[in-house]
């Protein structure tokens, strides 16, 4: 099967940050799936390091307020256009992350308070039919016992 995965859970250095957060759990997909790895947010033209991103009333902002949307709704785009390319039914995205969160994601004030919500892509994805998944709850692919209800 193959399975869209969050580049950063791969290891891949493309955070806001400018590094990777590799998810042993994910990795260790690797050896039963075929594992898709993107950045949405550098599929929609952002540099890597690059200022973090909030939602705030529908909009993807810097704490500065600088405008991100259209690079999220770009990137969101051709993510999901590699899922279907790719026959991916599932995706296991970063979890909280404006993009990839889903279920939570950070509220827009940059204070570190989750709110429930879905990010661009995550959103994006899951109205095309793709289950979601994150780092918390990959044990539902791996066949693990149940860690956490989903969202």
């Amino acid at each position: 099967m193959n399975i869209l995965v969050s580049a950063c859970l791969l290891g891949v250095c493309c955070r806001y940050s400018g590094d990777g957060k590799p998810c042993p759990a994910v990795l260790s997909l690797h050896g039963q799936h075929h594992l898709i790895p993107v950045c949405p947010e550098q599929l929609g033209g952002l540099p890597t390091p690059r200022p973090p991103v909030e939602l705030r009333g529908g909009r993807a902002v810097t704490q500065s307020g600088e405008d991100r949307t259209k690079q999220y709704e770009l990137g969101a785009c051709e993510t999901l256009k590699l899922a279907k390319l790719f026959c991916c039914h599932t995706a296991v995205l970063k979890s909280r992350s404006p993009s990839c969160g889903f279920g939570q994601i950070y509220d827009g004030t940059f204070s570190g308070t989750l709110i429930e919500g879905n990010g661009v892509t995550a959103n994006l994805l899951y109205r095309a039919g793709i289950e979601i998944r994150n780092e918390d709850n990959i044990c539902l692919l791996s066949g693990q016992e149940n860690r956490q209800k989903l969202f």
